[in-house]
């Protein structure tokens, strides 16, 4: 059985320009880049080429660049300088969150070291950026805004620059998970006041194991991991040499062919919203699905029937890849506490499927999803 793949939200596959990049640094080119001669030297020039190369594309300085083991390390060392470096006690955030973040500020809540204040939204799952500054405007306390770039579940997208701009006029310190943009859109750090991101290699046809975290020269911290002075003093442990090679070479690919390959990832997003709304026509799309969304995902709600419910399964059985919501988030609830949190009191009775796109996807598939979702219900 042939098996389609449509949940490139939780991750992608490799693409085979980065894994030759890769290959001589699983190999022949393997010393560890803290050693002094020749092969650790060589070891050590690859990292240093790879972080400025992901500098130049992201517009922001080598020195900004940290590489991590991934997007839920960046998110965590990004909480941890933000409380014990730099004396924030008051977090603002919203409940439409990555786990990442969730739990990190349920941490520090419990933990008495934070209070927390959550952000209004509609059920769009746009924040009310009104009540941002008026929560902003209400404390003295040093203040740690993390609001994600663009929804993992739903493909909402934040207007960051506004956000940033409300945190630079309070003198808040700025966080956002772009994991699910970093490589899929231009990002110029440059021109948006910030002083945290958090990305991921695997979400773009790089490697798992491997991220970024980007923190503003401003900002002076301790190593979230402690041990060796790896990653210039920031991070310890030996470096993940073949990720770091990997991140940069499928961010450098991401940038050059971004233009190309959204407008036909776009395209088969739309493709298959036409055919679900034409085949099944009581359906709907949580998030802004047709307008401020991520181009990658389409999270459509089915009525809930005793035969939508076995839906995910008979798509699993016809070897059809698919979500109901963060891959960091299964088996914790059986509903996605983002649609939780989208309706509250109203909550639909839905069945919510995440469609994924990526460049390696065509329309017969969606075609051939279709036929199998129309036998199923």
């Amino acid at each position: 059985m042939q098996r389609i793949y449509f949940d490139n939200a939780a991750t992608t596959v490799l693409d085979s320009e980065v894994l030759a990049e890769m290959m001589p640094y699983l190999s022949e080119k393997f010393g560890n880049p803290s050693a002094i001669y020749s092969y650790g030297r060589e070891s050590k020039q690859a990292i240093e080429n790879a972080r400025k190369k992901v500098a130049r594309i992201l517009h922001a300085e080598p020195g900004e660049i940290n590489f991590t083991s991934g997007g839920t390390e960046s998110t965590n060392t990004a909480f941890s300088a933000a409380i014990h470096d730099l004396g924030c006690q008051y977090i603002i955030s919203s409940p439409l969150e990555h786990p990442a973040t969730l739990r990190n500020v349920e941490y520090f809540e419990k933990s008495g070291q934070v209070r927390v204040s959550w952000l209004k939204h509609d059920t769009k799952g746009h924040i009310n950026l009104e009540h941002l500054e008026e929560l902003l405007a209400s404390t003295n306390q040093k203040t740690f805004v993390s609001l994600m770039h663009a929804n993992n579940e739903i493909g909402t997208k934040l207007p960051i620059k506004a956000v940033a701009k409300l945190c630079e006029k309070y003198n808040a310190i700025f966080h956002s998970d772009m994991v699910q943009t970093v490589g899929h859109y231009a990002i110029d750090l440059s021109t948006i006041p910030i002083h945290f991101i958090s990305a991921s290699g695997h979400k773009f046809h790089g490697p798992k194991g491997v991220g970024i975290l980007f923190t503003h020269n401003s900002i002076s911290c301790q190593p979230f991991i402690k041990g060796g002075s790896q990653e210039r003093n920031k991070r310890g442990g030996t470096e993940n040499l073949y990720g770091v090679v990997g991140f940069a070479k499928a961010l450098e690919i991401a940038e050059i062919r971004m233009q190309e390959e959204s407008e036909y990832i776009k395209s088969l997003k739309i493709y298959m919203m036409d055919q679900l709304k034409h085949e099944f026509p009581s359906i709907y799309f949580n998030g802004d699905a047709e307008d401020k969304s991520l181009y990658t995902i389409l999270n459509a709600a089915f009525h809930k029937t005793d035969k939508t419910e076995m839906l995910l399964y008979n798509l699993d059985m016809s070897g059809v890849c698919v979500s109901s919501g963060s891959a960091c988030a299964s088996g914790a609830s059986s509903i996605s506490p983002v649609i939780q949190a989208l309706y509250g009191a109203q909550m639909k009775e839905q069945i919510p499927i995440r469609f994924s796109f990526s460049k390696y996807n065509n329309k017969a598939e969606i075609d051939k999803v279709i036929d199998i979702i129309k036998s199923a219900i």
